[in-house]
């Protein structure tokens, strides 16, 4: 047999070989269909078939609890003082004796005004008042013979009580060279150096003294807040430290608590003409100088304590662009039900829940992209780790 008689044997029996393993392969498949088929008309389950298991989500159990409840203010520290300490006499600047940006008392030393020409002016008004003083003296017992005339006595006591002004005169001007203190505060930047001259026509400013301890913060609200805050101080909701004085704690711009409690003082009230809103004053103890004028701050009032109220964490509370509140709630079946829900007062990081939701219901904080509405799940409790980060339901489940 040659080569080409072989090699048409070879390819007759690779296509026999072939065509029987397709066969085979159909009939497989046929069989694994029907079989299917069968197990599924049956209510079975094919053999060796994977079911997905329900996904986990993290949740917390509704439970009343005791909640503080606060109104926040938004505010300005502002001094309570500030005294601008100007030049009461004209003259050159000879000395600077404080600080800039350090603590002084009332009276104390800040400049020294040359007090050469004051000096002089205050010894001409006492020898001119010693004049006088001997000339009514002299004249005083003239006058009752007869010796000098009862017009010249009158001049004489009446000169005499002038020149009693200009020494007197001549004295104040001599102290305003020594430049002091009004109050007691922080005395800022020096406005004017040894050598300036300074000008009491021009009431030229040398420095600027705020007082800092108490210090005032200045809250913004609306009338109708203020008439809310005042009927709950009325009825005692607001905590009150005295007639017309509020309880209010303070939150510095940073976020962080400042230590010593103020008064809201509901008697400094002022209303803006132009925007209609209230200016409320509050005053705090600033013994450490902490709180600086011009800083922002919020003040918290605390209100009546609500003993059994509903919260749920913020993040497990979706807020649609209506302004409508929905929870993911696991029902008794292990389903999720989407629930609309009414909320009122931020407190930490959960809301106050007013209706929607009743004690020991369950809902959804953790895994909410896998919650969907109608759907079974596995619900595991959601475990709070720090103050921002949670724990997932996977990693309380490994716990």
């Amino acid at each position: 047999m040659d080569c080409a008689d072989r090699s048409a044997v070879w390819s007759s029996a690779t296509c026999r070989v072939v065509g029987r393993r397709r066969r085979v392969a159909a009939l497989q498949i046929a069989v694994a269909i029907a079989t299917t088929l069968i197990f599924t008309a049956c209510g079975g389950r094919p053999p060796g078939g994977f079911q997905m298991p329900p996904p986990e989500v993290g949740v917390v159990t509704v439970t009343p609890e005791p909640v503080a409840l606060t109104t926040e203010l938004p505010g300005r520290i502002n001094p309570v003082r500030v005294a601008q300490v100007r030049a009461r006499v004209d003259g050159i600047v000879l000395h600077r004796y404080f600080r800039e940006g350090a603590d002084v008392t009332n009276g104390e030393v800040l400049y020294q005004i040359d007090p050469a020409p004051y000096q002089a002016a205050l010894d001409s008004a006492n020898a001119t008042l010693t004049q006088a003083e001997q000339l009514a003296e002299r004249y005083e017992p003239l006058v009752s013979i007869n010796a000098v005339s009862k017009q010249d006595y009158d001049n004489a006591v009446s000169a005499a009580a002038q020149a009693k002004a200009t020494q007197e005169i001549a004295a104040i001007n001599l102290g305003y060279c020594t430049v002091t203190a009004p109050i007691d505060g922080r005395v800022g930047a020096a406005l004017v150096t040894e050598g300036a001259l300074v000008s009491a026509a021009a009431a030229t400013e040398m420095a600027l003294v705020t007082q800092l301890d108490p210090i005032y913060c200045d809250f913004t609200e609306s009338s109708t807040e203020l008439l809310r805050l005042r009927r709950e101080m009325e009825n005692g909701t607001l905590k009150t430290v005295a007639p017309g004085e509020a309880k209010i704690t303070l939150l510095l711009d940073d976020g962080t608590a400042y230590s010593q409690p103020g008064k809201l003082l509901f008697s400094d009230v002022t209303v803006d003409p132009t925007s209609g809103m209230v200016t409320l004053r509050a005053e705090f103890p600033n013994a450490d100088h902490l709180l600086l004028p011009g800083m922002f701050a919020r003040g918290v009032l605390e209100r009546a304590v609500e003993n059994r109220a509903i919260t749920v964490p913020q993040r497990g509370v979706n807020i649609g662009p209506n302004g409508v509140a929905t929870v993911m709630v696991v029902l008794a079946d292990g389903k999720v039900e989407a629930r609309v829900i009414k909320i009122g007062q931020a407190v930490g990081n959960k809301w106050i829940v007013t209706d929607g939701l009743k004690a020991g219901e369950q809902v959804v904080v953790e895994g909410l992209q896998k919650a969907m509405p109608g759907m079974p799940v596995k619900a595991v409790p959601f475990i709070e780790t720090g103050a921002t980060n949670s724990a997932s339901p996977s990693s309380v489940k490994g716990n």
